[in-house]
């Protein structure tokens, strides 16, 4: 899967009031703010952190 391919992820939600799991699960992928924007590698365990806080961002894939 991560043969050179990437994802941008933006928090489009905050993370007042969630389970402590979600918001260390964005910090894990670079995002603490509202609006923040990280380019990350799409490989399997980004994927499951994806899908685990899937309602608090917006995901583009890159080529």
């Amino acid at each position: 899967m991560s043969d050179g391919k990437k994802v941008r992820v933006t928090q489009v939600a905050s993370v007042a009031g969630r389970l402590p799991g979600q918001r260390e699960t964005l910090i894990g992928l670079g995002l603490n703010k509202v609006r923040r924007t990280r380019e990350l590698e799409d490989t399997p365990s980004v994927r499951g952190m994806i899908r685990k806080v899937a309602h608090l961002i917006k995901v583009e894939e890159l080529s």
